[in-house]
């Protein structure tokens, strides 16, 4: 049997609490955020990969569906999976969507677009004959859960070897960004869409704000 020399144990003892103490899990590089921490993720900026994205994805209806959707909405993840099949079949282009929000408890009305329309409609027909009541994103094991959109987003990311932190709520934070930078939408409306209470939030929260701000010393007189 062998013995474990207590010097060693006292000092593994030691290590251990410095480590607790610090913050970092043993076994961790000290990288990765403490648990219950919060690292921001980016949207998808560039159409072009949003594109790619969305052809990889083709050949796959639930989540070309959910891809579509979540960077045609503000809607976040937990939102998108609560969808019933009635709530959204039927839909025509901008026809309104009314929701109550996983997070708030309130309701939200939003509008959908002919993309998403289309999007849904091409998972709808490949679905077997569902109750209207049915979750319109369901897996193999059931209705699909956050972390594992936040998987799906991660590995579409990834495939295309995009740089950068992206997760669930990369889909949200996409719609806004093509809204502020693509399409020109005014802080304003979408200070209202996203429910922020000042300008600077909103640009902050759709990593916009060293952008706005760099493009100000770009104009010449």
């Amino acid at each position: 049997m062998r013995i474990f020399p207590s010097f060693l144990y006292r000092f593994s003892r030691v290590n251990f609490y410095l480590h607790r103490k610090k913050g970092i899990d043993m076994g961790n590089n000290g990288n990765n955020p403490k648990q219950g921490s919060q690292i921001a993720v980016e949207p998808i900026k560039q159409v072009k990969d949003l594109k790619a994205i969305k052809q990889l994805l083709r050949s796959k209806p639930r989540d070309y569906a959910l891809f579509v959707l979540g960077i045609n909405t503000n809607l976040r993840a937990s939102d998108l999976l609560s969808l019933t099949v009635g709530q959204v079949e039927g839909l025509q282009p901008m026809d309104e969507l009314v929701i109550q929000e996983q997070k708030t408890g309130k309701q939200r009305r939003i509008n959908v677009n002919k993309a998403a329309v289309d999007a849904i409609n091409g998972l709808l027909a490949a679905m077997p004959e569902v109750d209207a009541e049915a979750l319109l994103f369901q897996g193999q094991r059931g209705p699909l859960t956050v972390s594992y959109v936040n998987r799906l987003v991660k590995s579409w990311c990834k495939a295309l070897n995009l740089k950068g932190n992206y997760g669930s709520h990369s889909l949200r934070k996409t719609w806004g960004y093509h809204q502020r930078v693509t399409f020109g939408k005014g802080l304003p409306e979408l200070m209202v869409c996203f429910n922020h209470s000042s300008q600077r939030q909103t640009l902050d929260y759709l990593c916009i704000q060293a952008e706005e701000i760099k493009s100000v010393y770009a104009n010449e007189l």
